[in-house]
C-alpha cells in the first residue's frame, strides 16, 4: 500500500530517528544527504545503519535518502542494506543510467543475503532539469515504485520563484503523467517548509491531491497528520466510492452496457477508476478527515 506521509528524519540524529516511529507517518526516511553536513556524512551512515539493525517488525516504512555522489552512493547503499529496509531514495537523478546502477548493487546485495530480489524498491526524486526531461524513462526504471518532485533545487536551476505556483504546475504535472504513464504509484508532493500554518499547508495539500500527487514528504512532525488527514477519503466519499463501484459492476454482470448512478449519472470505467481509487487511499489508513 502506497504511504501517505513520509517524514524526513536527520541521519546523524539518533535520537530523533529513535522517536520517528511513534510520529505516525507511513514511511520514514532516514535522510544521509541535505540533512547531513559533509564532514558528519560517514558517522550518519553507521548510525542509520544502527538504526535499520535494531528494528523488528515496524510499523512504518523505512527508507532511506542516499547521496547522489559517486563517492558517496555506493557505500550509502551498501550500508543501508538492512533486512527491513523498504527502500532507497535516489536524490538529483538526471538519468535512468543513474537508477539501473543503484538497482543493479541491489540485486548484488539481495542475492547475497538470500532476499528475495526486487524486495528493495527506488524512490527517485525529480529535482534537476535533466531529471525531468528524462521523467518518463525515470517512471520506469527498475525497482522504481514512485516519483517524488524536488521543486526547491528545480526552482533553483530553472530560475524559477518557487513560491510561484503557476510555472511549478506544468511541471508537477509532468511528473503525475510520467507516474501514470509507467503504472506506478501517484507520487510525492514537493516539501514545505511551513510547519507552523498547518491550515495553509492542508489547503496546499488539497491542491496536490487534485492534481494527481497521492503522498507528501514531512520535513517536521507536525506536518504528518495534516498529510495522513488530507490525504485519507472521508467517510462519506469512501462509502459513495463503494456504492459507485457496487453498483457499476452489478449492471456489468446483468450484461447492461449503460449504468447510472443513484443520481442519475451515467457511469463508465474512468468515473469508477476514481472510485476504486478512493478504496484504495482509504486501505492506507483511518478512514476519518
Amino acid at each position: 500500500m502506497t504511504a501517505r506521509s513520509f517524514l524526513f528524519v536527520p541521519g546523524d540524529r539518533p535520537d530523533m530517528l529513535a522517536r520517528a516511529g511513534g510520529r505516525d507517518a507511513d514511511a520514514v526516511i532516514a535522510d544521509l544527504e541535505d540533512a547531513v553536513a559533509p564532514s558528519g556524512k560517514v558517522a550518519a551512515r553507521q548510525i542509520v545503519a544502527a538504526w535499520l539493525d535494531k528494528l523488528v517488525e515496524p510499523s512504518f516504512e523505512p527508507w532511506v535518502r542516499v547521496n547522489s555522489t559517486p563517492e558517496l552512493l555506493e557505500s550509502d547503499v551498501a550500508s543501508s542494506f538492512r533486512p527491513h529496509l523498504s527502500g532507497i531514495m535516489v536524490p538529483k537523478v538526471r538519468s535512468v543510467e543513474e537508477l539501473v546502477a543503484v538497482s543493479d548493487q541491489l540485486g548484488r546485495l539481495e542475492s547475497a543475503s538470500g532476499r528475495r530480489l526486487g524486495a528493495v524498491r527506488l524512490l527517485p526524486i525529480v529535482e534537476t532539469a535533466a531529471g525531468l526531461l528524462a521523467v518518463n524513462a525515470l517512471a520506469r526504471a527498475p525497482r522504481v515504485c514512485q516519483l517524488m518532485i524536488g521543486e526547491f533545487d528545480l526552482a533553483a536551476e530553472l530560475g524559477l520563484d518557487p513560491a510561484f505556483e503557476d510555472a511549478l504546475v506544468p511541471l508537477r504535472m509532468q511528473v503525475v503523467v510520467a507516474s501514470a504513464a509507467a503504472g506506478i504509484a501517484q507520487p510525492l508532493g514537493p516539501v514545505s517548509a511551513d510547519y507552523r500554518d498547518l491550515d495553509s499547508l492542508a489547503d496546499q495539500t488539497r491542491r496536490l491531491a487534485r492534481l494527481g500527487f497521492g503522498s507528501r514528504p514531512a520535513i517536521h512532525p507536525a506536518q504528518v497528520e495534516v498529510f495522513n488527514s488530507v490525504l485519507t477519503p472521508s467517510a462519506d466519499e469512501v462509502e459513495r466510492a463503494r456504492r459507485l463501484v457496487a453498483r457499476y459492476e452489478a449492471g456489468l454482470a446483468e450484461g447492461r452496457g449503460a449504468v447510472t448512478d443513484e443520481d442519475g449519472h451515467m457511469l463508465d470505467e474512468a468515473v469508477v477508476k476514481v472510485a476504486r481509487r478512493v478504496l484504495d487511499a482509504a486501505r492506507r489508513g483511518d478512514v476519518s478527515r
